[in-house]
């Protein structure tokens, strides 16, 4: 049997989402985004890398067409989501297609409980309550301990507690695509892992597609099938997962490590300007 969430997938093979050489403008003069392109196949997930500034989470508003509240805007190139170009729509009729942007900061509703917090995503459906409940049970099953804190105010849970339940809330809106934005900010290292695990199992078992903006590198790319690195609004280097964690460029300028072995960060830093894709 179907799970409730996973009967929300799209049937459609192929690209779910195709950016095409887009470019941002913030204030009608600030150039973030250079002809950006990517892709993300239905059932994917893709990881979206590069440092603090990079442009990963303003490649992420383009799409959820959250730019305009920052007074940014796509001003060339096109997105199209299921074939469909969605450039124009606004953001609520893009969650109600099945595209959900999960923020960076673990955005909670502070002052509701986490149960109350979750429901909140199924705001915009019309399927009836027991279709709710079921993904309720459904999103406790992926996080049991949002559902042993199901009556505490979200403001005084944990961060960990906090990112899945943002997580949850979105799952809520039965999405075909969660475009999530830097799952492991302020994370310790064993709560990263629990949350790119349970990423992984929505993939695997709901049918969830994932366009993954992360400046952890090495986590992204254990669980991510493709990813795309970002230098100052380009696209600088993409591939398959696997092969960019072999590529020695990006071992040395992303994950620390070169062929003599680990470097140190400031070592790594003194050498960016030797970037190979950069000359």
């Amino acid at each position: 049997m179907r799970s409730p969430i996973s009967s929300s997938r799209s049937d459609v093979d192929g690209t779910l989402l195709s950016v095409s050489n887009i470019e941002v403008v913030y204030n009608h003069v600030i150039l973030v985004l250079k002809g950006v392109s990517l892709e993300v196949p239905s059932g994917g997930i893709v990881a979206l890398l590069g440092g603090n500034g990079a442009g990963k989470t303003t490649t992420l508003k383009a799409v959820s067409n959250l730019l305009h509240s920052e007074r940014g805007e796509v001003t060339k190139g096109s997105i199209a989501y299921r074939g469909q170009d969605v450039r124009h729509l606004g953001p609520s009729e893009l969650v109600r297609m099945g595209v959900i942007q999960v923020m960076e900061g673990r955005h909670c509703f502070e002052h509701l409980t986490v149960e109350e917090n979750l429901m909140t995503g199924a705001f915009t459906r019309r399927d009836g309550t027991a279709a709710v409940n079921a993904d309720l049970e459904l999103v406790y099953s992926y996080f049991p301990r949002l559902k042993e804190r199901r009556r505490a105010q979200a403001g005084y849970t944990s961060g960990g507690e906090q990112q899945m339940c943002v997580i949850g809330r979105a799952l809520m809106s039965r999405p075909q695509m969660i475009l999530l934005d830097e799952p492991s900010m302020g994370l310790a290292p064993q709560l990263v892992a629990e949350i790119f695990e349970i990423v992984q199992n929505l993939n695997g078992k709901e049918g969830v597609s994932f366009l993954l903006a992360e400046q952890n590198t090495n986590a992204a790319l254990r669980y991510a099938g493709y990813g795309y690195i970002l230098e100052s609004g380009r696209v600088v280097m993409d591939g398959p997962a696997d092969e960019l964690r072999e590529n020695p460029d990006v071992k040395e300028f992303y994950l620390g490590m070169s062929e003599s072995g680990r470097r140190s960060y400031r070592d790594v830093r003194s050498y960016r300007r030797r970037k190979r894709w950069l000359n």
